[in-house]
């Protein structure tokens, strides 16, 4: 039995879609600890700079119910940075996450901690039935697909909020961006095995979808970066060290032909080869020298304090502003 359940729910103007998910959550919750699968449980509600009625709502839950917390962020950041808020100040030694809209079903929980209970230190859910406009759906079936070929992780559905963790895998992940949706890689890439389960999914029934085509064009170039990370993370030399040794072989290589050319009294002034020899002998300098100094950010990398998001945090009846 896991002793402590943690959920997380980022909110961006989900108004009238809180009450009703924190009701069904509740009971849920309620139902999972008496048949003893955790034995405590906190709802985290991380709003993330919503200008309606969220964070009252919130508030008023908030103050009845001191398993709840409210995390207000200073403005909208975004899902990475309201996840990665809600990682640091939630205690759960598994955590779960799911989106405010309320397409998301609490009754798939127990299956996330079943899954988690087979070895799993990260659990993905995959909406095979989705209830999305079809753009949507075209756009995430496309993303999903590049995202799985490029990565190399089997997954259906990397833009699923809904997902579970062990406390493991949540300390070792810092989120930004839209790295959101390719955080089962950076799980991978710290050594954490991977699990996939399908979810419900519901129609949203009130409230306006975040979807943007540009969000996935954004996601887009995130998906490079995170391959990157995936592979060269704490080795950025193997990356960058490769492209410079075949561009400064290929210039050692022309300037020496053209060298024996020169000493056998063959004017070499001219020929545009001289040019991209020496072109290639200097990048393949300057790609050693970028990793290099690749290495030594790595190797001194700090990451940021999280709290500098944060506008207020209030737990049960108590509050206070950052």
């Amino acid at each position: 039995m896991h002793k402590y359940l943690s959920v997380i729910i980022s909110a961006y103007n989900e108004e009238n879609n809180i009450v009703p998910l924190y009701q069904k959550l509740k009971k849920n919750l309620t139902t999972l600890q008496k048949k003893s699968l955790f034995s405590q449980y906190e709802i985290c509600f991380v709003n993330d700079g919503s200008t309606d009625a969220t964070e009252e709502k919130i508030k008023a839950i908030v103050k009845k119910d001191t398993r709840t917390k409210l995390i207000s962020l200073r403005q909208n950041f975004g899902k990475s940075i309201a996840l990665q808020t809600g990682f640091q100040y939630t205690r759960g030694d598994v955590i779960i996450t799911l989106d405010a809209d309320l397409q998301d079903d609490p009754d798939d929980i127990v299956n996330f901690i079943n899954k988690i209970d087979e070895g799993y230190d990260l659990v993905s859910g995959w909406k095979i039935n989705r209830h999305d406009p079809l753009e949507k759906k075209v756009m995430s079936k496309i993303f999903n697909f590049i995202t799985a070929k490029i990565s190399g992780i089997p997954l259906h559905d990397f833009n699923c909020g809904f997902k579970a963790y062990r406390r493991e895998v949540v300390e070792s992940l810092y989120v930004y961006g839209e790295f959101h949706r390719y955080i089962p890689l950076l799980a991978l890439r710290n050594g954490f095995k991977i699990g996939e389960i399908p979810v419900t999914h519901h129609k949203r029934l009130s409230g306006k979808s975040k979807f943007g085509t540009e969000r996935y064009l954004r996601g887009m170039f995130d998906a490079i970066s995170a391959v990157f990370l995936l592979k060269f993370y704490d080795r950025p030399m193997y990356f960058f060290g490769k492209i410079g040794l075949a561009l400064f072989a290929a210039g050692f290589l022309i300037c020496s032909y053209l060298s024996a050319l020169w000493f056998s009294g063959q004017a070499i002034g001219h020929r545009p080869l001289l040019i991209l020899g020496v072109l290639f002998l200097l990048i393949g300098f300057q790609s050693f020298s970028l990793g290099f100094i690749a290495n030594l950010v790595v190797d001194n990398a700090a990451k940021p304090d999280k709290s500098v998001f944060i506008r207020q945090i209030i737990n049960g009846e108590e509050g206070h502003d950052l």
